[in-house]
């Protein structure tokens, strides 16, 4: 009797990965990370050639840039899914604004990928894109208008970019976390502008800002007489959401008989105006901020535990401004240009404004940056900024160039021997060249009269009662050390 023949294990067909985009270098680094972890490659330059091998049924995922020289990978997108359902799409884009990674979610990339990226990243995405199970085709969503709610190209920027982008397809709750000013709202914004509830309205409420006594009221709404001075039935904001997404903002400020109330809503989709009997049936998406701990809040009993849970679904931290310096110098820019849109004189920084830009802590987040342009807009005549307007602005915004403080330098004749013994030891024979006189005062008198009226406002008559000259001597030192002065502004 005869052995029946073993039947060996077919070796598995390495995956094949279709990559395109206009840069050769790109390519190649493309081509051999893919080859080293045992994918097959081909790549290309142009779209053309990507669609004619999507089309002859080749590849099992593509890898495409977002500018090429012959169509937007963008724009195939939706032509590869209607062609090809089963077919994985990565888009890779050097534009790392919030719209480019809402735009390829949108239109069915599996996944979005800022350049420069991490090569451990991306090869992360491609096994999870290869073992992912197949998906149905989808209509691409009609184009956003350019609208840019958040700024800046920083990892952690992009990464909430990423998050925003897969969240507009669902209606899930998200917790927004961050220090005031770092845009919270914005987050809010975008997740209902570009989601599937843009179409409704997008209300947005501050805990904060209600009185205690009427927030349920506020949140619910009221019947006729339900209490003094209700003549009439008012809406609450959750029945002037429906149909969209309701913000609510500074939710660590909302109290405990307000948050039970709120978490029935979560749990029952409807509520029971004040005064009523009637529930009604509510359908908002929620999306909640705050700048406090909640943790805390719930250790200490101010908040419930279990509405936390309710809200916390999706957490998004916005970073501080401080944490992505690198955003800064393209956060001024564009707000500047806003500013000239808004109709005030165009305005730019040179680079060690810049650099002062950066090296501030930011207590107020991109809200104080934001302002701070405005008034270098508003109030400035020269087209370019300099560091030292830069820098009495920035004192004057943490209270160093109040001018009662002026009246105590405790500390200043230290600071001015010690900076005074630098300048000497870096000099040669520790003796400094001549006219040291006349150069170390007018290095003290310009911070000096700058920032006095920078606290002024550049009110010329009050700085020179505060400096203790006659205005014409005032006038006279602005004139010989060049300092900026506010036109029209006595």
């Amino acid at each position: 009797m005869s052995e029946a023949p073993t039947t060996l294990p077919q070796a598995a067909v390495p995956a094949t990965i279709l990559v395109a985009d206009d840069d050769r270098s790109i390519r190649t680094v493309l081509t051999q990370a893919l080859g080293r972890s045992g994918y097959t490659v081909r790549s290309t330059g142009t779209a053309a050639t990507l669609w004619r091998w999507v089309e002859d049924g080749e590849g099992d995922l593509v890898i495409t840039d977002v500018v090429m020289p012959d169509e937007s990978g963008l724009d195939m997108v939706p032509r590869i899914r209607r062609a090809r359902p089963d077919l994985r799409v990565v888009v890779m884009s050097a534009q790392s604004t919030l719209l480019t990674a809402i735009r390829a979610t949108q239109r069915g990339a599996f996944e979005y990928l800022p350049k420069p990226f991490d090569l451990k990243e991306l090869l992360g995405v491609v096994a999870r894109a290869l073992a992912a199970p197949p998906a149905a085709a989808e209509p691409p969503s009609e184009d956003q208008a350019e609208r840019l709610p958040l700024i800046g190209r920083s990892s952690a920027m992009q990464d909430i970019y990423r998050a925003i982008a897969r969240l507009t397809t669902t209606d899930l709750t998200v917790m927004v976390t961050g220090e005031s000013g770092t845009g919270k709202e914005l987050v809010a914004r975008a997740l209902h502008e570009f989601g599937r509830r843009r179409a409704g309205p997008f209300v947005a409420v501050n805990m904060a800002a209600i009185p205690r006594e009427l927030i349920e009221s506020e949140l619910f709404g009221h019947e006729r007489g339900a209490f003094t001075g209700a003549h009439s039935r008012s809406q609450g904001r959750f029945e002037q959401a429906s149909g969209g997404s309701l913000f609510l903002d500074e939710i660590g400020d909302m109290p405990p008989e307000a948050q039970t109330r709120l978490l029935r809503v979560l749990q029952e989709g409807e509520f029971t105006a004040v005064g009523g009997r009637a529930p009604v049936k509510v359908d908002v998406r929620i999306i909640a901020a705050t700048h406090r701990d909640l943790r805390s809040a719930i250790r200490e009993g101010r908040f419930r535990e279990d509405l936390f849970y309710r809200l916390n679904v999706v957490p998004i931290r916005l970073p501080p401004l401080r944490e992505r310096p690198e955003d800064v110098a393209l956060l001024a820019r564009h707000f500047l240009s806003r500013a000239r849109a808004a109709g005030l004189a165009p305005k730019q920084l040179d680079p060690l404004a810049l650099e002062r830009l950066k090296a501030h802590r930011w207590p107020g987040n991109v809200r104080e940056l934001e302002n701070l342009m405005q008034r270098l807009a508003a109030l400035y005549p020269q087209e370019t900024i300099g560091e030292e307007v830069i820098a009495a602005e920035l004192a004057e915004a943490a209270g160093f160039a109040d001018p009662e403080s002026f009246s105590q330098p405790a500390s200043l004749s230290a600071a001015v021997e010690r900076h005074l013994r630098q300048f000497l030891a870096a000099s040669q024979d520790g003796l400094p060249g001549s006219g040291v006189y006349d150069r170390v005062i007018a290095e003290v008198e310009r911070p000096l009269i700058r920032m006095i009226l920078s606290a002024t406002r550049g009110n010329q008559i009050r700085a020179a009662q505060i400096l203790g000259l006659n205005r014409n001597t005032l006038r006279k030192k602005i004139r010989e050390l060049e300092i900026p002065v506010v036109r029209g502004v006595a």
